[in-house]
């Protein structure tokens, strides 16, 4: 069996998934491996051992690699630290395509993020790092589920995630009240939604996921100004604002706030996190402010999950270029956010 910190009851590896290989994937899980070295934290490589071992020759990563055929060999003969243990569960046909959408690519994806979900949820991992996946290629792989998050929350009974972003070297952190929907949904999602229970579950997760004792957390407008005291639409006045004065008691939430002012004020810096209320308004600022380092993070799932907060890099996979400094605070992250949730179990 793995090593075990005494305060540390539970699985040591975190699971790595390849994400698509035809990607910049398994460049970035060598190039973060090699950070790891001399840490506590144990990555396991889930997906393809070829696309890992293909990287790593012809970019001269010099990353050494055990490959085993599934979780169990690897827990009854783990590798010797500084080793990259790799769980194989789906390997391409032929060569690798760097830049290639193929649906071959997209079901070695999915396949990687199956068998490191069921080991998350099994208890058999801490946590799980998902490398970038193509849409169009898990698509063209016949999966009607083409992200992460919505694969993820129908494993875990259907629970609705909270899409988090969060960045340490700008200490910014963005949550969306809607996710990937056309704009002209979003009025009426706002209108429906159970606002006070989103806001309610994201200062539950910043409390046990990050630690922070009493989080405080600014929520944004809907419309341009807030809506100016409903000049410009009533969603501020007749539904966040209302939800925000419930739960202002505890001194924990603020706003409505005009997104432009707040963070071009710097305001974010006075939050422990933003409550954006549609993807653009969030996630414009969020990677201008940390394209290179900012993590994804899905709160509110029984399992540890984290990405890279960047795409597959079709345009420079294969070519060595690739930054994996995102990876890698995704990989920090799902380490904290799994010591955490120990720490609250344990404090009962």
């Amino acid at each position: 069996m793995p090593r075990q910190r005494a305060d540390r009851p539970e699985p040591l590896f975190t699971a790595w998934t390849t994400g698509d290989i035809h990607g910049i994937g398994p460049e970035i899980i060598l190039k973060s491996f090699s950070e790891t070295l001399g840490t506590e934290a144990r990555p396991v490589a889930v997906g393809s051992a070829e696309s890992l071992r293909s990287c790593n020759s012809t970019l001269g990563l010099d990353v050494e690699i055990a490959v085993f055929d599934s979780f169990d060999a690897l827990e009854h003969s783990p590798p010797p630290e500084g080793v990259l243990p790799v769980v194989s569960v789906a390997e391409p046909s032929g060569p690798m395509l760097p830049g290639v959408v193929s649906a071959q690519a997209g079901r070695i994806a999915m396949k990687a993020v199956e068998t490191a979900g069921e080991l998350c949820i099994g208890g058999r991992v801490r946590a799980m790092v998902t490398a970038p996946i193509h849409k169009e290629a898990v698509a063209l792989a016949g999966y009607r589920n083409t992200g992460h998050t919505d694969y993820l929350s129908k494993r875990c009974g259907g629970i609705e995630p909270t899409m988090f972003f969060y960045d340490a070297p700008s200490r910014l952190a963005v949550a969306l009240a809607t996710i990937h929907v056309p704009l002209r949904e979003v009025p009426q999602l706002v209108r429906s939604m159970d606002l006070r229970r989103r806001i309610e579950g994201l200062l539950e997760s910043l409390r046990v996921d990050f630690g922070i004792a009493e989080p405080r957390l600014a929520v944004l407008g809907l419309n341009p100004h807030a809506s100016d005291g409903g000049v410009m639409g009533d969603e501020e006045q007749n539904i966040i604002a209302p939800c925000i004065r419930e739960l202002a008691a505890a001194g924990a939430v603020e706003g409505p706030f005009p997104a432009d002012g707040f963070f071009g004020a710097g305001r974010y810096r006075d939050f422990d996190a933003v409550l954006a209320m549609y993807h653009d308004q969030g996630l414009l600022p969020f990677k201008v402010l940390a394209f290179e380092t900012g993590v994804n993070v899905t709160l509110g799932l029984p399992l540890v999950r984290t990405s890279p907060d960047h795409g597959t890099g079709f345009d420079i996979a294969g070519r060595g270029c690739a930054s994996h400094a995102s990876f890698s605070q995704a990989a920090r992250l799902a380490e904290t956010i799994a010591d955490n949730r120990i720490r609250h179990a344990l404090a009962g």
